[in-house]
């Protein structure tokens, strides 16, 4: 695993031991940024959150590619020190930029955000029970990756676009406030 592009381009990542966590895949996690480079033009100074952080991969890959500051919040203590590891590693502006919340994801509200990238458990439905809770700014973007057979349906929000990816489906969603 590692960061796709940007700055810290081809930089490996850790993640801890076992099932608990399970990263986005590097061929996933480029064809969301791919799909969210295609909307938002360029990441630059964007306010980005992380939820069910894990490794950190999703933020950290926006970090890199300009976003000027990150909220993960991630409840596993094992993806927390990967985390945490991972952002030391990556030196100064990842240290500068980025915020940890380590709290359980159905605690977090915060905002607004101009990106939230969400990665639950597959067959929680828990992207769909968090986003109405975390304010986005006006013309945000939010990401819930889901497993394939999963559909995203989110009160107040609509379906922008959806890819599927191996055993992942990548939804993208808007506000329609």
């Amino acid at each position: 695993m590692r960061i796709i592009a940007g700055q810290w381009r081809g930089r490996p990542l850790l993640a801890p031991a076992g099932d608990a966590t399970r990263p986005t895949a590097d061929r996933t996690r480029e064809a969301l940024f791919s799909m969210l480079l295609s909307r938002l033009g360029s990441f630059e100074g964007l306010k980005v959150a992380d939820i069910c952080a894990g490794t950190g991969a999703l933020g950290l890959e926006a970090l890199s590619r300009g976003a000027a500051h990150c909220t993960f919040v991630e409840r596993d203590r094992a993806a927390i020190e990967a985390l945490r590891a991972n952002i030391a590693k990556l030196g100064d502006a990842a240290i500068t930029g980025s915020e940890v919340r380590p709290i359980a994801a159905e605690s977090f509200a915060g905002g607004p955000f101009d990106l939230v990238l969400i990665d639950p458990p597959y067959g929680t439905g828990l992207g769909q029970k968090l986003l109405p809770k975390i304010a986005l700014a006006p013309g945000g973007w939010a990401s819930i990756e889901t497993a394939k057979q999963e559909e995203v349906a989110v009160p107040g929000f609509t379906v922008e676009a959806e890819r599927v990816h191996g055993k992942a489906r990548i939804t993208l969603l808007r506000s329609v406030a």
